[in-house]
């Protein structure tokens, strides 16, 4: 989609972009520039966070920072504007002068605003084009005197100017999401304008007075409102990611008919096969542990049991069988759980395997993976153990067909050979919809993936 518009040959503005698959908004995380600096084509000015992931965002022209149109925090709507820049700085100050005049009254009530900030804009101001965001400078209806004649004319009598409460559109989203009228809110902000601070009080009042910020940007971290006077509890916005996963698991768990088996397995001699690797010449560079070699395993189950991997098309009353395999790997982040996939694994030799999943656990780590790499999954691995936890009964990945979850490997008595030994056990757990997958396939892909952990060489044998 279009992500820029012109207001004027000096000033272009660009828009919050649909960075994912049809999304409709983001958080602005982080701005990386101020009103004032100087930004290139392709040079990233900030970071924000829709619901599958944290995604940079570089701007399409140069110029000069003239407005930054929201703090940092916020949620913006797919369309609405980020962000002004002055594209021929010098070239006179007929828009900024028109800004000034739209702004004057605010700018006469903060004395002590950084020179050229005005307390009711995130930058310096706004272009003769889309001032329409801050008609509302006088908060009088415009008309007033025709609104009057009008009114006489229903036969009402003159009627006083409309009013209705100074906040910023963030602010107001706010207090829509939290069911206040902001007409009972008591403003605290310079010239009456109310703070995200205020729509808080409003909810739980706070036992001491929070400064108001009038133009520092709100904090990027989730905001914190309390429950009750006493602290006792604490309401957490949910948002971004964390806001996908709650919408993607009830809509997964109520749709999908969830089925999962279990098997517990001896695994030694996978271990052994993992610390030989890891003296292979050929995987010098590449991450290799257990994970590598369930994944490969896993891949070698759907290649003997192909029909596993499928995907259910409600609208059509259709069975989609695919002949890939794009495999996820389930990963904890700060932000919460993102599911990115390796494309086309099936095709990848071990080396490129591991060297994959290595890429993309980096990658979700520093939450820079892309919307593109967690969509078009078909089966998922989820990697419990790590937690030290034995097996778990894991939820589908919306649209695909099977997950499997991998417990911890433990040292554990074990009958090997006739006799009772140490062995490095592991149980796994294989959630699949039985739509798709009936008990006979899902036990037959299960029972191979544990073959397979058992006894390596069967990488080679069955592959």
């Amino acid at each position: 989609m279009t992500t820029m518009t012109e207001t004027s040959a000096r000033f272009r503005e660009f828009k919050m972009p649909d960075v994912g698959e049809g999304l409709t908004e983001a958080e602005i995380l982080k701005w990386f520039v101020q009103p004032g600096d100087t930004v290139s084509d392709g040079q990233v000015v900030c970071e924000v966070e829709t619901a599958k992931a944290a995604v940079e965002l570089p701007i399409p022209f140069d110029g000069v920072v003239h407005e930054l149109r929201f703090p940092e925090g916020t949620t913006v709507d797919v369309g609405q504007v980020i962000i002004a820049v002055d594209v021929e700085p010098g070239s006179g100050d007929a828009a900024p002068a028109a800004a000034e005049t739209v702004q004057q009254p605010v700018a006469e009530a903060e004395p002590e605003a950084p020179k050229g900030r005005q307390p009711v804009l995130v930058g310096y101001g706004v272009a003769e084009t889309s001032t329409k965001r801050r008609a509302r400078k006088g908060v009088e209806v415009p008309g007033p005197a025709a609104a009057a004649i009008q009114a006489e004319i229903n036969g009402h009598g003159p009627v006083a100017p409309v009013t209705r409460p100074l906040a910023k559109p963030p602010v107001r989203k706010l207090a829509k999401d939290l069911g206040i009228d902001l007409a009972t809110v008591v403003p605290t902000g310079e010239g009456g304008i109310i703070t995200r601070e205020d729509v808080h009080a409003a909810v739980a009042p706070a036992p001491a007075e929070v400064a108001s910020p009038a133009v520092a940007p709100a904090p990027a971290a989730p905001v914190a409102v309390a429950a009750d006077a006493a602290g006792r509890e604490t309401r957490v916005p949910v948002k971004g990611v964390r806001k996908a996963i709650a919408q993607a698991m009830v809509g997964s768990a109520f749709t999908a008919p969830h089925v999962t088996e279990f098997v517990t397995l001896d695994v030694t001699r996978t271990m052994k096969l993992v610390a030989e690797l890891k003296e292979d010449k050929e995987m010098a560079g590449v991450r290799v542990n257990p994970l590598l070699i369930i994944a490969k395993a896993l891949l070698v189950a759907i290649r003997r049991n192909p029909e596993v991997n499928a995907a259910w098309d409600e609208a059509n009353q259709e069975i989609v069988r695919k002949h890939y395999v794009n495999l996820g790997i389930a990963a904890a982040t700060p932000r919460g759980l993102i599911v990115p996939n390796i494309k086309d694994a099936h095709d990848k030799t071990l080396p490129e395997l591991a060297g994959a999943l290595g890429e993309l656990v980096t990658t979700a780590r520093e939450g820079k993976t892309p919307p593109a790499a967690m969509a078009g999954g078909t089966v998922t691995i989820t990697n419990v153990g790590v937690f030290g936890v034995d097996t778990g009964t894991p939820i589908l990945n919306p649209g695909e067909s099977a997950i499997l979850a991998v417990g911890a490997i433990k040292l554990q008595p074990w009958v090997h050979k006739g006799k009772v030994k140490p062995r490095q056990v592991t149980t796994l757990a294989l959630s699949f919809d039985h739509r798709l997958v009936d008990g006979e396939l899902g036990s037959k892909v299960l029972a191979d993936v544990a073959a397979v952990l058992e006894q390596p060489k069967r990488l080679i044998t069955w592959a």
